[in-house]
């Protein structure tokens, strides 16, 4: 055990947290999305039993966002015609505002096949057992500076 990192961070979590540089791209997916298959070229770790609001706030704890880019948080971007209500977005903004100086500014939504393109290029993929639709996040490494 460690002080001062959140309890849900895994060892292989943290390690391949640690492991990332800058613009290295993390997925952390809900329980439908298809993380072994985008993930044959990444790491794939399991968190199953975890949601993807609480494993996104203690990542953020730990993980700096670029900040040579606009939207280092990126939400898959609902299907034109698709009626899917999406609360957890509103608690993602929350996070992103706690732990981001840019708030919700640093934002943004990829149109779902183009997500899943990205999201073969990560470095890693996070399968959670989250139940939300549309409840993926990708997020891009900054770097971390001295205080």
């Amino acid at each position: 055990m460690l002080k001062g990192i959140p309890k849900i961070l895994s060892p292989e979590l943290l390690k391949v947290l640690c492991e990332m540089g800058h613009s290295d791209r993390i997925v952390i997916a809900d329980g439908n999305f298809p993380a072994e298959s985008m993930g044959k070229n990444a790491k794939v770790i399991r968190c199953d039993g975890h949601g993807v609001p609480e494993i996104l706030d203690a990542i953020l704890q730990v993980f700096p966002l670029d900040t040579y880019i606009e939207h280092p948080v990126n939400l898959m971007a609902l299907v034109p015609g698709d009626d899917v209500e999406t609360p957890i977005w509103d608690t993602y903004r929350e996070l992103v505002e706690k732990h981001d100086e840019r708030g919700e500014a640093a934002i943004s939504h990829i149109e779902r096949f183009a997500f899943y393109e990205e999201a073969k290029t990560a470095y890693a993929i996070i399968a959670t057992s989250e139940k939300a639709l549309y409840a993926n996040v990708m997020l891009q490494k900054g770097v971390v500076k001295d205080e």
